[in-house]
């Protein structure tokens, strides 16, 4: 099979050639090719020491940052390209990094101490595809399979317990039952993890092709640095809306929405305070009076701890307030909500109901249909340039000054007008909401 190599990384692999060295593509670069997918970026393995590789780029800018590794990045074309000695890794103490680092000049002992068999494939035109642990077999079978005895390959590194939950999801992929075995017997090890590269993984795992998957199967893996999920897991809803249980619903709406990270970030989250709040009526029927605020709440505790960025916290926990409104395709109600969100985050909320009704019983995919009119609606009011914050407005602080008033009554009179246009109380034009504000403000 050909894999096609994008010109400045052939250029890379034949400077090296060139200088006596074997050179590969490796990693996720040849597994996405073979995918038919365009790969994100390309790794280079060479049987060159790191000094070695620095004196065959004279004239290159060279960031030699993970040397210590083995790792030379050569920025060729504006583009960041990493070139890594092929190294045996010892033993990792800190279930994250080698305690050190052996250089070798066989391939094989580069591509064995590789997490995935769909990750340890290297390849070179002249030699073609190198798979000594049947990468391929397992892309065709679909298949997740660490190289080797997968206990060793998450003790040396926990961070592949959600690597492989990752590519699971991702590619669409089974986890092959023996490295599925190691995951639950080995979980207590993402304790061992840092928050920040747990939060890049498990949004990469939200953000795939297939998280129910995921979600469903491996929720007690999960739940080990997020264990609010296990009261979701089975607790029946007793609502005429759900059809599932509220984790299986939350996994069923991740799967059913949009591929943008904060809105499956915020499913993931926007049901996880119901179980502190279920009331159970003599009927039978099962409420969850405020649960958006309690899983806003819930939600921002856990990715602060998490370390996710204030930014997000503060977007997922707004999403995850607004969620359970009920659609309607009403201009004032879209013009409301975009005044409270702002344009960017009423588009997310609006990704996130979809997810969240087409998870519920059939009936409710008729609000589907709704959103989808108030996203056309929202389109329609921006194209307008319509009145959705203070600055939209035809009048100014001066111009409330200039009727008497002072102080905070001069903010307050401005809300209030902005409240008075997006209810079509009064038009946006300045002697309008002049004359609205003579008349109302105090």
């Amino acid at each position: 099979m050909e894999i096609y190599i994008p010109q400045n990384i052939s250029a890379i692999m034949d400077i090296l050639e060139n200088n006596g060295y074997e050179a590969y593509i490796v990693g996720g670069c040849v597994r996405d090719s073979i995918l038919g997918t365009e790969p994100k970026d390309y790794d280079i393995a060479v049987s060159a020491l790191p000094e070695e590789i620095i004196s065959c780029f004279e004239g290159y800018t060279i960031i030699d940052a993970g040397i210590k590794h083995g790792t030379v990045t050569i920025v060729s074309e504006g583009e960041n390209v990493e070139i890594t000695s092929f190294r045996i890794d010892g033993e990792y103490s800190d279930h994250r990094r080698p305690d050190e680092v052996r250089f070798s000049q066989k391939l094989s002992d580069d591509l064995s101490r590789r997490d995935f068999t769909i990750n340890a494939m290297a390849y070179n035109p002249k030699t073609g595809i190198i798979d000594p642990y049947g990468g391929q077999k397992d892309l065709f079978r679909r298949k997740i399979t660490c190289v080797g005895d997968p206990r060793k390959r998450f003790e040396e590194d926990a961070l592949r317990i959600m690597r492989a939950l990752r590519f699971s999801s991702e590619l669409g992929f089974d986890i092959d039952e023996t490295a599925a075995a190691a995951i639950f017997e080995m979980k207590e090890l993402l304790k061992t993890v840092s928050a920040e590269r747990f939060s890049k993984e498990l949004v990469l795992l939200l953000s795939g092709k297939s998280p129910y998957g995921v979600l469903s199967r491996f929720y007690e893996v999960l739940a080990v640095v997020i264990p609010e999920i296990l009261p979701c897991v089975g607790f029946e809803q007793h609502s005429r809306y759900h059809a599932y249980d509220i984790w299986t619903h939350i996994a069923y709406s991740a799967e059913y929405s949009a591929r943008i990270p904060d809105v499956r970030l915020a499913l993931m989250l926007h049901d996880i305070g119901k179980p502190r709040c279920f009331t159970l009526d003599d009927e039978g029927k099962g409420h969850f009076k405020g649960h958006e605020l309690i899983s806003a709440d819930m939600a921002a505790d856990i990715l602060k701890r998490l370390k996710f960025p204030s930014d997000t916290v503060e977007r997922i926990e707004k999403l995850i307030k607004f969620h359970y409104i009920t659609p309607i395709d009403d201009k004032k109600v879209v013009r409301r909500l975009i005044s409270k969100l702002g344009q960017e985050d009423f588009f997310l909320l609006m990704e996130v109901m979809k997810g969240d009704n087409r998870a519920k019983r059939s009936f409710c995919f008729e609000r589907v249909r709704i959103i989808d009119l108030m996203v056309n609606r929202a389109e329609e009011l921006i194209a307008e340039e319509d009145c959705f914050k203070l600055s939209d407005l035809a009048v100014s602080g001066n111009d409330m000054l200039s009727i008497g008033l002072e102080g905070r009554k001069v903010g307050e009179a401005l809300d209030m007008l902005l409240e008075a246009v997006i209810d079509e109380k009064t038009e946006n034009t300045r002697e309008s909401l002049m004359k609205y504000a003579e008349e109302h403000a105090k």
